[in-house]
């Protein structure tokens, strides 16, 4: 057997298993396990730490794994071991210029060119180096003038050329941040995180654009990540605090709301808007969700009112309560009922009277028509059009076609609705009268007045009969 050889003062490990470790990682690397790929060349490299040839494979295996800055060192270990080595200075300079890293990089394709003055590739990158440094002047003068839109255009192709750059996208960023684009600032600074080593300030900066942006979890993510690198970093951590304190209570406030407690979750949504009052974002979601809240708890206050009134079916209060409760639901029949029922019980105050008089023109105005929607035609629409909706919609909504009575109810409404949609609309004069804001249909617009039931447009009411009814509707 072989007798193991000193390497650097160590007893490292014999030729053949070093050469056994080399072929395994060709073979690996070869067939894309990449990560057993690199430990056996780990292991290559620590049995003979003089071969410039494993320092380039292990470097390949690093590139391929996208860690290049693990691969630089071993690039720069086979280029002292072996400093005509062009391959690897050639990979260096490579490296180097993506990094932004303008003058060693030329360096290195200088000196390609120098020992081979027909390599292309080095020539290429070598011109690339002088167009990425005239780049690099030109981005920070637009952003030193200001000029930020033109800064991030001349950045776009310095980034093509250097896109590991930390310094460049970090000025990008900042551009973006100016011209009022934060979701592209954070898409620069999310990877400079990785390129800058305790990149603290990286952290910080996307933990606040998450914050203003209402991404309070993502702000807490990043947050935490700066105080990995150092939990005394006194700026992250007094932004942790906050954006904890913060994103705990809209949880929290959420939470009460799957509960069905309103009240409790308005609570908490007004101590939100105490927290934070600067970011607009955080105080629309607060109001946004406090109406949430008081349009359910409309909900509760109909169903206790019901159960009062049930109890005291005379009172005229809880009638006038539960009839305000029915106007915040839109729901204005009932609103009225309730109204005009507590009228009865209490015919001399003014609180139901003016009551019963809004919810009464509340529900005028939600009753009015527009023939148009109705139809589903556009205001240009004209007669073929108007006359084929109604025929579609008339067979749709026939009262034959349903079998309970309240499904029967809803379509016998919607099937007056449609008829006289087609009836206006096909009719000139009544077409103008309606386009001009005047329903040709509601009574208070005829002579001698009338009641305010809906009029069935035929001058007949098919419904009249009641129960089981056949007829035809007319299509001219």
């Amino acid at each position: 057997t072989k007798k193991p050889f000193c390497v650097a003062g160590v007893f490292g490990a014999t030729r053949a298993e070093i050469e056994q470790h080399l072929e395994m990682g060709r073979k690996l690397l070869a067939a894309g396990q990449l990560a057993e790929a690199l430990s056996h060349y780990h292991s290559a490299v620590e049995g003979d730490s003089e071969n410039y040839l494993t320092y380039y494979k292990r470097a390949a295996v690093f590139l391929a794994l996208g860690k290049s800055k693990s691969a630089l060192p071993d690039l720069t270990r086979a280029i002292e071991l072996k400093p005509d080595f062009l391959a690897a200075r050639l990979q260096r300079g490579n490296i180097l210029l993506k990094q932004g890293n303008t003058e060693e990089a030329r360096a290195d394709f200088e000196s390609v060119l120098t020992r081979s003055p027909e390599q292309e590739e080095a020539r290429q990158q070598l011109m690339k180096a002088s167009e990425l440094e005239g780049l690099q002047e030109e981005a920070y003068a637009a952003h030193h003038q200001g000029d930020y839109s033109a800064a991030v255009a001349v950045l776009e192709r310095a980034i093509e050329i250097s896109p590991w750059d930390p310094d460049l996208r970090e000025l990008r960023a900042e551009c973006y941040v100016r011209t009022g684009e934060p979701q592209k600032a954070i898409q620069d600074l999310t990877p400079t995180t990785k390129l800058r080593n305790d990149n603290r300030a990286a952290f910080l900066k996307l933990s606040l654009l998450h914050y203003s942006l209402g991404q309070h979890h993502e702000s807490l993510n990043h947050v935490r990540e700066c105080l990995k690198l150092d939990q005394d970093d006194k700026d992250c951590f007094n932004h942790y605090k906050q954006v904890k304190k913060l994103s705990k209570q809209l949880d929290s406030a959420e939470e009460l709301i799957l509960e069905e407690r309103y009240q409790d979750a308005i609570d908490k949504y007004e101590s939100v808007m105490k927290t934070e009052s600067d970011v607009t974002f955080y105080t629309n979601l607060a109001k946004e969700r406090i109406c949430f809240c008081f349009l359910n708890l409309v909900s509760e206050a109909i169903d206790v009112c019901s159960e009062a009134h049930q109890r005291d079916p005379r009172n005229a209060k809880i009638l006038r309560d539960r009839a305000e409760a029915y106007i915040l639901n839109q729901d204005y029949e009932k609103a009225v009922e309730d109204y005009q029922e507590a009228r009865e019980f209490d015919g001399d105050s003014n609180d139901i009277k003016e009551g019963l008089e809004r919810a009464q023109k509340l529900l005028k105005v939600s009753q009015k028509r527009d023939y148009y929607k109705i139809l589903g035609v556009s205001r240009s629409a004209n007669k073929q059009e108007i006359i084929k909706a109604y025929r579609k919609l008339a067979q749709q909504w026939h009262p034959d076609n349903f079998q309970s009575e309240a499904e029967k109810k809803e379509a016998e409404k919607k099937f007056i609705d449609i008829a006289s949609a087609k009836e206006v609309l096909t009719d000139p004069e009544m077409r103008q009268k309606f386009d001009s804001g005047e329903d040709p249909l509601d009574p208070e617009n005829q002579q001698g007045g009338g009641g305010g039931q809906r009029q069935w447009p035929f001058h007949f009411n098919p419904f009249d009969s009641g129960g089981s009814f056949h007829f035809k509707f007319e299509y001219n």
